[in-house]
């Protein structure tokens, strides 16, 4: 891109990180330090991490790129990232950390008295720890490769390192503070530019986002076509282009039509009505469902919960982080509407994700001021990947030290911590063409379909038992999992099939919810005898010191 300040904004975010990491290793000594920052986290601090682990690559690059391809179907999008924790607040937050466990496993054993439930549980963390992960190496990779020219394997690489480096060394309590800066890094990065932009939008007289006649190019472009789409050019004329494809457009050439994207103004402006027997209605209430649901079933989320001193403070985190994320996700809608208009060759080469690090460049121009904002949201950019490969690295190898070394000590985390990373860094080397906002949506669906119905039964269902929670996870989360597998590894599906399996939790949760608790009804002698006792607990305020 000819930028010569992204490199420097990269490096400087990296040993930023590393900087605060190293400061966090002074304060950790324990294992407790190590796995949950020994309970001492205030809110305020606690909900800044939170929003650095939480807001990732699908949050910073992949939103955006959604509006600008789909319209306002995919605004469901952010409204359930952030309304999820409105479901955190009320059924989850304070019940968990009163349990008194490190990890979900332990919450499991804690209430339900099983050790192969604790098993099962172990192995759904990992598994939704490292679906998560690999898109967020994958992105780092991806960005890297279109702001420097670098290789690949360059990005992935350097935020594994990194990630690793930083958790290995100062586990929770060193990644609480570097996740805590890169929320307002990221903020920062957003805001800033969105400003120059929406005043150099004013001073163009303002170009409509959805002209009648469509999208058009404002300068003469070459586009480069990095996947295989359909096109429909402004003549009628039907063209099939792969990658490497090269094509040249004029100055107020209209945008031609690319398969699966809302090029219309009626299409991008108004919900999707395609489709007689409401696929599409089925796949959005599947969407709000898995977004909502998802986030309290997710590791890296609920173990930060783990590090308050109390349930109140767990509530009041909670409140903080509804406030700093509804904030967040108003700015990738404005980088993805404008991107209609300044970036429109991305709906041709497929690489609308990259709207987010390209936008500040294509408005302002070439300019020093085009630059250092484009180098900022560059530098935003990695922090998402540094953070919340940090929190989900933190949360996998705490489950892998404790419950699969069974260690349990400062040595066993680092050591898990390697392995934790190691993985997922391999599969991401291999895999470079999924959709990061596709994949993490469907780890939401996962972690909706088994630890949600978990957590909530569990929390609010004294008739629980080990066998019903054991049941509900493995064919509610399995059926996800299934549902994964065949998006990312299947061959294409099309009508009810695809539908059912790209948003699979409008089935996949009810599932998981109902064979709980039938299981659990036809398994009543299972309950634990300390039921009432545990119970008692999760709902007790700690001030009553009972």
């Amino acid at each position: 891109m000819g930028n010569g300040y992204v490199v420097p904004a990269i490096v400087a975010v990296t040993l930023v990180t590393v900087g605060i990491g190293f400061y966090g290793l002074r304060l950790a000594r324990t294992t407790s330090d190590f796995l949950v920052a020994s309970r001492s986290v205030s809110p305020t601090w606690n909900a800044a991490a939170i929003g650095g682990e939480y807001l990732s690559a699908a949050s910073f690059l992949g939103v955006a790129g959604l509006i600008l391809k789909y319209g306002v179907d995919v605004l469901w999008y952010p409204v359930g990232f952030a309304a999820g924790y409105l479901a955190l607040l009320l059924f989850v937050a304070a019940p968990l950390r009163r349990s008194g466990a490190f990890t979900l496993p332990d919450f499991c054993e804690v209430r339900l008295g099983s050790r192969r439930l604790r098993t099962l549980a172990t192995v759904f963390v990992i598994f939704i720890g490292w679906l998560y992960l690999v898109p967020q190496l994958q992105g780092a990779g991806l960005t890297l490769a279109t702001l420097t020219g670098s290789p690949y394997p360059v990005g992935a690489l350097l935020v594994a390192v990194v990630v690793t480096a930083n958790v290995a060394l100062g586990g929770m309590r060193a990644i609480t503070f570097v996740q805590a800066f890169q929320y307002w890094l990221k903020l920062t990065a957003l805001a800033v530019p969105a400003i120059f932009l929406a005043l150099q939008w004013q001073a163009d007289a303002r170009p409509a986002v959805t002209p009648p006649d469509g999208p058009a190019f404002r300068t003469a472009t070459t586009v480069v076509v990095e996947h295989r789409a359909t096109l429909t050019l402004p003549d009628g004329d039907i063209r099939e282009v792969r990658p490497g494809d090269r094509l040249d457009f004029a100055a107020g050439d209209p945008v031609p039509e690319v398969s699966g994207a809302a090029i219309g103004a009626t299409e991008w402006l108004l919900p999707d009505t395609a489709g007689d027997d409401d696929r599409s209605l089925f796949a959005t209430y599947s969407l709000i469902l898995a977004t909502f649901l998802g986030t309290m079933g997710l590791p890296h989320v609920l173990v930060r919960f783990y590090t308050n001193p109390d349930g109140a403070a767990a509530r009041r985190t909670t409140l903080v982080v509804l406030a700093l994320v509804g904030v967040f996700y108003l700015l990738p809608t404005i980088y993805g509407v404008l991107g209609r208009i300044y970036t429109p060759q991305l709906l041709v080469t497929g690489q609308t994700d990259a709207v987010v690090v390209l936008l500040p460049g294509a408005a302002l121009g070439g300019g020093v001021t085009g630059q250092l904002l484009a180098a900022l949201v560059a530098a935003g950019a990695f922090a998402a990947f540094l953070s919340t490969s940090s929190g989900l690295l933190t949360s996998v190898a705490g489950v892998i030290s404790t419950d699969v070394l069974g260690r349990g000590s400062v040595r066993g985390f680092r050591l898990a911590t390697v392995i934790a990373g190691a993985v997922p860094a391999v599969l991401a080397l291999n895999v470079s063409g999924l959709d990061v906002s596709q994949v993490v949506g469907l780890a939401f669906a996962v972690a909706a379909s088994s630890f949600c119905p978990l957590l909530v039964l569990g929390i609010w269902w004294r008739g629980l038992t080990d066998l019903g929670a054991a049941a509900g996870v493995l064919v509610g989360g399995g059926a996800a999992i299934g549902a994964v597998l065949l998006t990312v590894l299947g061959p294409p599906l099309t009508g009810w099939p695809a539908t059912l399996t790209t948003q699979p939790a409008a089935w996949t949760v009810p599932l998981a919810f109902t064979v709980m608790v039938v299981v659990s009804m036809a398994s009543r002698r299972r309950l634990p005898r300390d039921v009432g006792t545990t119970m008692l607990r999760l709902h007790t305020p700690e001030s009553l010191r009972l």
